[in-house]
């Protein structure tokens, strides 16, 4: 059924994520639908339960793990359902949906940070310099990320951190 409901979103957007137009496409029982997932906002939530997350080996130095998280997150950006999950949570409005799903994209560096001894305030602009130009480039101008930059983030990052 979310496999459905994520092909669903993918080629029609999250306004298609209607019981009935679920049941059209998948057979299910409108009454098992709409007993599990009665509004699209349903279905965006059920598909961010079971979206895959998780983090990148951490090997304990901070630059190298935090390195390995952003290519996993430009692995994600760049194959088309986190992307196309994060336009349809934006472009249906779910502001607090969006937040979760972006909230976990952002967890492991601040897990990596967190473990690394980095305090709370300088792990947030940390994970915002690093990720924010990655949500940038593949939600709002549409482009593939820019890996290259977000190494030089991490690199000098890890650097002030080290001399700190």
């Amino acid at each position: 059924m979310l496999t459905a409901a994520l092909e669903l979103l993918l080629a029609e957007g999250a306004a298609a994520l209607t019981p009935q137009r679920l049941h059209t496409v998948t057979g299910v029982s409108r009454s098992t639908i709409y007993r599990h997932w009665p509004t699209p906002h349903d279905v965006l939530a059920a598909l961010i339960d079971v979206a895959p997350l998780g983090p990148a080996e951490r090997t304990g130095d901070l630059a190298h793990d935090l390195h390995a998280e952003v290519d996993l997150l430009c692995n994600r950006l760049r194959d088309r359902p986190v992307a196309a999950l994060l336009q349809a949570l934006t472009a249906a409005a779910e502001a607090q949906l969006r937040h979760r799903y972006v909230g976990d994209l952002l967890a492991p560096f601040h897990d990596v940070l967190r473990t690394a001894g980095v305090g709370a305030a300088q792990r947030e602009d940390a994970v915002a310099a690093i990720v924010s130009p990655l949500l940038v480039d593949a939600l709002l101008l549409d482009r593939p990320t820019a890996r290259t930059r977000a190494h030089r983030t991490v690199d000098e990052l890890a650097t002030r951190l080290a001399r700190a």
